[in-house]
């Protein structure tokens, strides 16, 4: 059975109040709030083993490389990575997006190139490739979405050329929640022997993620989406891949040898590791994988989607909403009890004609925590037709009564207008 007060007890942040009201914080896509055994395990290796790692003789410095190391092990194994070589530690998705971006463009690709990303993505992921557009001269093409929200796979599979290289997709999209049939995607592509970059942010807090199942190419993610700490973050690579490719950065940490006349690079994944590594973040984020692992991933990810599905149900209700990314048949058959797979718990919206920053303004007021804006998704805010949406983001801490204060909240700003 499902502990949601127990869990709720292990993140003290959600008993406090904002302005009078308690707070109900619904902007988990943005960044998720941390249990205390991860800031406890962080503290304790700050007050007791901090010391830099890889190299030191000293008994602390190995200590944190143990723990370091370990943490790599714990996420290969979260994501069922087939060697620790695979894991190369980042700030986050945007991070490993660009290195891959930057690397495997130097690598294997030249100008005419083709890059095939979709219409939803985040800026992370369009971005960097419009970067390397701007100075290699590859090309940058999008799979369109329906209007509710679904790929084009027919358009999908008409985009590949003999000049196409890469496709670089978005598990989960962060601002409609429709979760991409990425295993399909990924197998169309590999049909014609090109391989994929998975922007997994959105994907890996909520529904297990498994990489050689899916036989992505990469797969990027990051700490603070999933109750870990900030700054830290996780590019899986095949070896095949990343063993053919160029450091991303120089310095320490990721050289073999230096002499004047040439320079030599680490083994993986330590050749794409410059510098002083976050060794108490990557404690950090291994703690917040456990902590994710005793509650149970598919635990969690059944009870998120039966609080989105019902914020849909109910939220639908309310005059004036426009829900994103759901169809009408969807929104109309939307049942907490069966919620549907191809949602995360993720819910765009809009109120009439009310400004989606008046709506985020006034929830606040009343101690709800929403997003608004673009949502790091302009050419999607576009596609959609609307300058930016009201989002409500979910997590494994979040409760009914919760979405109920957030559609009584967003009715009440609707007859405001």
């Amino acid at each position: 059975m499902y502990q949601i007060e127990n869990i709720r007890k292990d993140f003290p942040i959600l008993s406090r109040s904002v302005y009078g009201k308690p707070l109900v914080y619904l902007d988990n896509a943005a960044t998720t709030q941390k249990p205390l055994c991860v800031l406890e395990a962080m503290q304790e290796e700050y007050l007791n083993v901090n010391a830099n790692v890889h190299r030191g003789v000293h008994y602390l410095s190995q200590q944190a490389t143990d723990l370091h190391e370990a943490a790599r092990e714990r996420v290969r194994r979260f994501i069922n990575a087939r060697k620790t070589g695979e894991i190369v530690f980042t700030r986050g998705t945007t991070e490993g997006i660009n290195l891959v971006a930057s690397s495997f463009v130097e690598a294997f690709m030249q100008a005419g190139d083709e890059v095939i990303v979709t219409e939803m993505e985040h800026h992370s992921n369009i971005v960097p490739w419009q970067l390397q557009a701007s100075k290699r001269g590859i090309v940058v093409r999008h799979v369109p979405i329906s209007d509710d929200g679904r790929l084009d796979l027919e358009a999908y599979e008409q985009l590949f050329s003999d000049r196409t290289r890469l496709v670089s997709i978005a598990h989960v999209s962060n601002v409609l929640g429709t979760v991409n049939p990425v295993g399909q995607l990924i197998a169309a592509a590999h049909s014609h022997n090109v391989p994929v970059m998975v922007d997994g942010a959105q994907s890996t807090p909520h529904m297990p993620v498994d990489v050689q199942a899916l036989d992505c190419d990469f797969f990027a993610f990051s700490g603070h989406k999933m109750y870990g700490p900030t700054g830290i973050g996780v590019l899986y690579g095949k070896e095949e891949w990343l063993s053919q490719m160029p450091p991303y950065q120089g310095g320490g940490e990721m050289i073999d040898r230096v002499s004047w006349e040439r320079t030599t690079f680490e083994r993986l994944p330590f050749k794409f590791e410059a510098g002083t590594p976050d060794y108490i973040a990557t404690h950090g984020l291994a703690t917040a994988i456990d902590y994710i692992s005793s509650v149970g991933i598919d635990a969690i990810a059944t009870y998120e989607r039966q609080l989105g599905a019902y914020c849909v149900q109910q939220l639908s209700r309310v005059d004036g909403v426009k829900i994103y990314g759901w169809s009408e048949e969807e929104v109309a058959g939307v049942s907490s009890s069966q919620p549907d797979e191809r949602h995360e718990a993720v819910v765009s919206f809009n109120v009439g004609s009310v400004h989606h920053l008046d709506i985020g303004t006034l929830l606040d007021r009343l101690g709800i925590a929403v997003r608004t804006g673009h949502h790091c998704a302009q050419p999607l805010m576009a596609r959609l037709g609307v300058q930016g949406t009201v989002r409500a983001s979910f997590a494994m801490y979040n409760t009914m009564d919760e979405v109920d204060a957030f559609v009584a909240g967003v009715r009440r700003v609707s007859r405001m207008f």
